[in-house]
Parts: structure tokens; C-alpha cells; sequence
């Protein structure tokens, strides 16, 4: 098991639980024991998907320009998410 505190937003998690399991988010906010995910496809930024942290296994890569935008102006978009994914998988 890993530390749930590890799990920052921009931070490249995988699905380890679920309809959607084995499949790669990023983490675009975090509200307690819940990650809020998307991957610009499936997952779209405007509806992600809420997740418990305990479902989830972090790769501890972090897209530091998805972090920056959104301590920066609280957004990104798809295609943003879908670019940061295909560079950090």
C-alpha cells in the first residue's frame, strides 16, 4: 500500500478498481480520501471522475505543466490531459 498524502494533482495515477481498471488519469484535485480524475477521452475534465485514493496506484510521475496550470488558473483542457498522459506513460 502506498501513502495516500503522495497523490498531488498533475500527478499520472493508474486504475486499480473498477470499470475502469488498468486504466491511466491524472489527478486534477483531491477532496479528502477522493481524487478527482481524467484522461481527455473516456474521462472528460468538465465531468472527472471522482475515485476513492485507495483504488488508485501512483506512478509518482507528475506533469509538471499540468500542476502549474492548474495552481496557476484552476484548468486544463482534454487535449492537454491526453498530451501530459502520452509523454508520461
Amino acid at each position: 500500500m502506498f501513502d495516500s498524502m503522495e497523490v498531488i494533482a498533475g500527478m499520472v495515477v493508474r486504475s486499480i478498481a473498477g470499470r475502469d481498471k488498468g486504466d491511466l488519469f491524472i489527478v486534477l484535485s483531491r477532496e479528502g480520501e477522493y481524487a478527482y480524475l481524467a484522461n481527455g477521452e473516456l474521462r472528460k475534465v468538465d465531468r472527472p471522475k471522482k475515485k476513492k485514493l485507495k483504488h488508485l496506484q501512483p506512478s509518482y510521475k507528475v506533469s509538471e505543466f499540468i500542476q502549474n496550470k492548474l495552481e496557476a488558473t484552476g484548468k486544463v483542457t482534454n487535449s492537454e490531459v491526453r498530451k501530459a498522459l502520452s509523454e508520461l506513460e
